[in-house]
Protein backbone atom coordinates (compact mmCIF):
# COMPACT_ATOMS: atom_id res chain seq x y z
CA UNK A 1 0.00 0.00 0.00
CA UNK A 2 1.44 3.56 -0.70
CA UNK A 3 0.57 5.10 2.12
CA UNK A 4 0.89 8.64 0.57
CA UNK A 5 -1.97 7.61 -2.09
CA UNK A 6 -5.41 9.12 -1.25
CA UNK A 7 -8.76 8.78 -3.33
CA UNK A 8 -11.73 10.67 -2.17
CA UNK A 9 -15.47 10.70 -2.92
CA UNK A 10 -17.78 13.31 -1.75
CA UNK A 11 -21.71 13.81 -2.38
CA UNK A 12 -22.92 16.92 -1.76
CA UNK A 13 -27.06 17.14 -1.73
CA UNK A 14 -27.87 20.92 -2.58
CA UNK A 15 -31.23 22.55 -3.11
CA UNK A 16 -30.51 24.91 -6.18
CA UNK A 17 -30.73 23.99 -9.82
CA UNK A 18 -27.40 22.34 -11.68
CA UNK A 19 -27.05 25.16 -14.03
CA UNK A 20 -26.55 27.12 -10.49
CA UNK A 21 -24.17 25.21 -8.93
CA UNK A 22 -22.30 24.19 -11.83
CA UNK A 23 -21.51 28.05 -12.43
CA UNK A 24 -20.72 27.86 -9.02
CA UNK A 25 -18.13 25.36 -9.51
CA UNK A 26 -16.39 26.74 -12.50
CA UNK A 27 -15.87 29.88 -10.97
CA UNK A 28 -12.82 28.71 -8.78
CA UNK A 29 -11.35 31.97 -7.69
CA UNK A 30 -14.39 33.00 -5.70
CA UNK A 31 -14.36 29.65 -4.00
CA UNK A 32 -12.64 31.60 -0.79
CA UNK A 33 -16.20 33.67 -0.45
CA UNK A 34 -17.80 30.16 0.07
CA UNK A 35 -15.31 28.15 1.41
CA UNK A 36 -13.29 28.62 4.74
CA UNK A 37 -10.54 25.92 3.87
CA UNK A 38 -9.78 27.61 0.28
CA UNK A 39 -7.32 29.96 1.45
CA UNK A 40 -6.54 31.61 -1.75
CA UNK A 41 -6.91 31.46 -5.46
CA UNK A 42 -4.51 32.70 -7.87
CA UNK A 43 -5.45 32.87 -11.73
CA UNK A 44 -2.73 32.03 -13.73
CA UNK A 45 -4.89 32.16 -17.17
CA UNK A 46 -8.09 30.94 -17.98
CA UNK A 47 -7.59 27.16 -17.60
CA UNK A 48 -5.26 27.29 -14.66
CA UNK A 49 -4.63 28.38 -10.95
CA UNK A 50 -2.91 28.05 -8.02
CA UNK A 51 -5.00 27.53 -4.88
CA UNK A 52 -3.78 27.15 -1.14
CA UNK A 53 -6.02 25.09 1.21
CA UNK A 54 -5.84 24.46 5.01
CA UNK A 55 -8.37 23.17 7.26
CA UNK A 56 -8.40 22.22 10.57
CA UNK A 57 -4.31 20.43 10.66
CA UNK A 58 -1.64 23.09 11.18
CA UNK A 59 -0.72 22.74 7.42
CA UNK A 60 -0.92 24.29 4.31
CA UNK A 61 -1.31 22.53 0.86
CA UNK A 62 -0.43 24.21 -2.57
CA UNK A 63 -1.47 23.15 -6.07
CA UNK A 64 -1.69 24.43 -9.01
CA UNK A 65 -4.84 23.04 -11.12
CA UNK A 66 -4.97 23.17 -14.86
CA UNK A 67 -8.18 22.35 -16.59
CA UNK A 68 -9.03 18.91 -17.71
CA UNK A 69 -12.43 18.76 -18.87
CA UNK A 70 -15.10 21.45 -18.49
CA UNK A 71 -18.45 19.86 -20.00
CA UNK A 72 -21.66 21.87 -18.77
CA UNK A 73 -23.43 19.18 -20.73
CA UNK A 74 -22.70 16.36 -19.15
CA UNK A 75 -22.46 18.95 -15.83
CA UNK A 76 -18.16 17.51 -15.25
CA UNK A 77 -15.38 19.47 -14.27
CA UNK A 78 -11.75 18.32 -14.13
CA UNK A 79 -8.56 19.60 -12.89
CA UNK A 80 -5.04 17.90 -12.82
CA UNK A 81 -3.36 18.93 -9.80
CA UNK A 82 0.83 19.55 -9.66
CA UNK A 83 2.35 20.61 -6.69
CA UNK A 84 2.01 19.56 -2.67
CA UNK A 85 -0.99 17.27 -4.42
CA UNK A 86 -0.42 15.16 -7.50
CA UNK A 87 -3.19 13.81 -9.62
CA UNK A 88 -6.93 15.01 -10.63
CA UNK A 89 -10.27 15.90 -8.70
CA UNK A 90 -13.31 15.82 -10.60
CA UNK A 91 -17.00 17.52 -10.40
CA UNK A 92 -19.94 16.09 -11.12
CA UNK A 93 -23.38 17.83 -11.03
CA UNK A 94 -26.39 15.89 -11.79
CA UNK A 95 -30.41 16.55 -10.94
CA UNK A 96 -31.68 15.32 -7.73
CA UNK A 97 -35.22 16.19 -7.12
CA UNK A 98 -35.62 19.71 -7.58
CA UNK A 99 -32.05 20.21 -6.88
CA UNK A 100 -28.64 18.85 -7.59
CA UNK A 101 -26.33 15.93 -6.18
CA UNK A 102 -22.67 16.81 -6.47
CA UNK A 103 -19.74 14.47 -6.80
CA UNK A 104 -16.61 15.47 -6.11
CA UNK A 105 -13.95 12.76 -7.11
CA UNK A 106 -10.09 12.57 -6.29
CA UNK A 107 -6.94 10.81 -6.78
CA UNK A 108 -3.67 12.23 -5.64
CA UNK A 109 -0.33 11.18 -4.29
CA UNK A 110 0.87 13.67 -1.49
CA UNK A 111 4.12 15.58 -2.39
CA UNK A 112 4.65 17.38 0.61
CA UNK A 113 7.71 16.15 2.76
CA UNK A 114 6.39 16.96 6.35
CA UNK A 115 3.09 14.83 5.38
CA UNK A 116 4.71 12.40 3.31
CA UNK A 117 6.88 11.65 6.72
CA UNK A 118 3.69 11.71 8.53
CA UNK A 119 1.97 9.26 6.02
CA UNK A 120 1.85 5.70 8.49
CA UNK A 121 0.80 7.60 11.95
CA UNK A 122 -1.16 10.39 10.28
CA UNK A 123 -3.15 9.09 7.35
CA UNK A 124 -6.33 8.35 9.83
CA UNK A 125 -5.65 12.37 10.85
CA UNK A 126 -5.59 13.52 7.05
CA UNK A 127 -8.25 11.58 6.03
CA UNK A 128 -10.51 12.99 8.67
CA UNK A 129 -9.45 16.75 8.20
CA UNK A 130 -10.57 16.03 3.99
CA UNK A 131 -13.90 15.31 5.26
CA UNK A 132 -14.36 18.71 7.68
CA UNK A 133 -12.98 20.40 4.71
CA UNK A 134 -15.95 18.88 2.21
CA UNK A 135 -18.05 19.23 4.76
CA UNK A 136 -17.58 22.46 5.33
CA UNK A 137 -17.35 23.22 1.61
CA UNK A 138 -20.69 21.38 1.06
CA UNK A 139 -22.48 23.95 4.03
CA UNK A 140 -20.35 27.00 2.26
CA UNK A 141 -21.95 26.52 -1.63
CA UNK A 142 -25.26 25.53 -0.03
CA UNK A 143 -25.50 29.19 1.75
CA UNK A 144 -23.78 30.90 -1.07
CA UNK A 145 -26.30 29.60 -3.61
CA UNK A 146 -29.30 30.21 -1.14
CA UNK A 147 -27.80 33.63 -0.94
CA UNK A 148 -29.15 34.43 -4.57
CA UNK A 149 -25.86 35.29 -5.51
CA UNK A 150 -26.57 32.36 -8.48
CA UNK A 151 -29.78 32.15 -9.37
CA UNK A 152 -30.78 31.04 -12.80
Amino acid sequence: MDWNHYRFRSLWALPAPVPAVYRALERIEDYPRWWPQVRQVTRLDDTSGVVRFRSLLPYDLTATLREGRRDAGAGVLEVAMTGDMEGWARWTVAPRGAGALVRYDQEVDVRKPLLRRLAVPGRPLFRANHRLMMRAGRRGLAAHLEGGRQAV
